[in-house]
């Protein structure tokens, strides 16, 4: 594992990189795989070794658990994470789904989006949830 702020490699159970100084999930200078420099800011992919580059801010595992278990049901989370067509997803069930709950019709929806939240929770305290770069969530 390398450095994405220096390209200096770093343990893999190191918190900050000891020739820089910054955290290891810091910067998009230097692929995280191989330690090359990126000269394509845009770039997805990293042209010597093929791997998905990092990008974005790292999403906090604890709030994503919060969010998802006190407003799951809207889809809060979700917006956190970058999942943002999703996130309007459960947002629209449950605004349609309690719209229309008095004539029975808006309760599959309300339980869809039950049963999902859950499933999300689930997936957040396993660690198999991530953001939408496909980073894993931190545990800080």
């Amino acid at each position: 594992m390398y450095c994405r702020n220096c390209g200096k490699e770093v343990a893999e159970q190191a918190e900050i990189c000891v020739s820089c100084g910054v955290s290891r999930r810091k910067g998009n200078k230097f692929c995280q795989s191989c330690g090359v420099e990126i000269t394509n800011a845009a770039s997805e992919i990293c042209t010597k070794c093929g791997v998905r580059l990092v990008r974005g801010e790292d999403k906090d595992w604890l709030t994503a658990l919060l969010l998802s278990i006190f407003l799951g049901g809207l889809g809060i989370h979700r917006f956190y994470t970058g999942h943002t067509g999703t996130a309007v997803t459960l947002l629209l069930l449950t605004i349609v789904g309690a719209a229309t709950s008095a004539f029975l019709i808006g309760l599959p929806m309300l339980l869809i989006v039950g049963i999902w939240a859950l499933i999300d929770i689930i997936r957040i305290v396993m660690g198999s949830f991530t953001d939408v770069h496909g980073n894993s969530l931190v545990k800080r």
